[in-house]
């Protein structure tokens, strides 16, 4: 035992002398008098490491690369000043984008509306908007709806629409739409309860256009090839963007289009 403890006593001595010497604040190097350029470039040339300007090698660079690369340049030119027209067509664009926004979204274009009076109990909107295009993308025809739908169809169509499509037919360029706001009940049945599409929270989707004239339509091409796995895509990430979203075989009203609502369900979102 008396021999661990001096063992213990002698390491404990050894590690806390280094720390007893240690000065409070690490001391600032030393300037060297005689260090001129003149000097270091002597040390450097000395020890085998001759010292060079960057100004004469960059030349040599240039001159090595251009034997490799015929389309190598001495130096980048400057990139050539933006006609003042072009700039000012380019502004133009961006004010009228604004001032055609809704929702506080440059991205969505259309015009508010404001408060829609329903025929029904349980219909109409208080701040409505009729949206003529998302992100680019237009609307076959003006869709009346809230804000919040607006904004769920702007994420739908930039984060599973696009992707799903893909290069197929060049593109998204338009989103057909079958319906939107009607005060209605629910699939049109006597007593049952007011649709979504009957508070503006509801947008019907039958076909995406592309770019080439083509388009995906969800009554042709559902299950079958390329486009019916595209569809089968954006069905399936509308999800949660949506609150309900249905389609073929879900119910059979939804044979021909997808049915895509922001209402908000207590066992998160309705999917079929």
């Amino acid at each position: 035992m008396t021999a661990r403890l001096a063992g213990l006593c002698c390491a404990l001595l050894v590690w806390a002398a280094p720390a007893l010497a240690a000065p409070e604040r690490s001391l600032h190097p030393v300037a060297r008098p005689d260090a001129t350029p003149e000097t270091i470039r002597r040390e450097l040339k000395e020890a085998g490491i001759p010292g060079f300007n960057p100004q004469d090698v960059m030349p040599l660079v240039v001159r090595s690369f251009a034997a490799r690369s015929p389309q190598a340049v001495g130096r980048s030119p400057r990139p050539a000043a933006r006609p003042g027209a072009v700039v000012q067509r380019a502004m133009a664009r961006q004010r009228e984008q604004v001032r055609g926004s809704v929702c506080g979204d440059p991205d969505l274009q259309g015009e508010e509306v404001g408060f829609v009076p329903g025929k029904l109990p349980g219909c109409g909107m208080g701040e409505a908007v009729r949206l003529r295009s998302v992100s680019g993308v237009a609307l076959s025809q003006q869709a009346l709806i809230d804000c919040p739908t607006a904004k769920a169809l702007k994420r739908w169509t930039e984060g599973a629409v696009m992707p799903a499509v893909g290069s197929i037919g060049g593109g998204v360029a338009g989103l057909h739409v079958a319906a939107h706001y009607v005060c209605r009940s629910r699939n049109n049945v006597p007593g049952a309860a007011v649709s979504e599409h009957g508070r503006g929270k509801a947008i019907d989707i039958s076909a995406i256009r592309l770019r080439d004239g083509s388009d995906i339509s969800v009554l042709r091409d559902w299950g079958r090839g390329s486009k019916g796995r595209a569809l089968a895509r954006m069905h399936k990430s509308a999800c949660g963007t949506f609150g309900t979203v249905l389609g073929p075989g879900s119910d059979g009203y939804h044979e021909d289009h997808l049915h895509l609502d922001t209402a908000r369900h207590g066992n998160g979102a309705y999917c079929r």
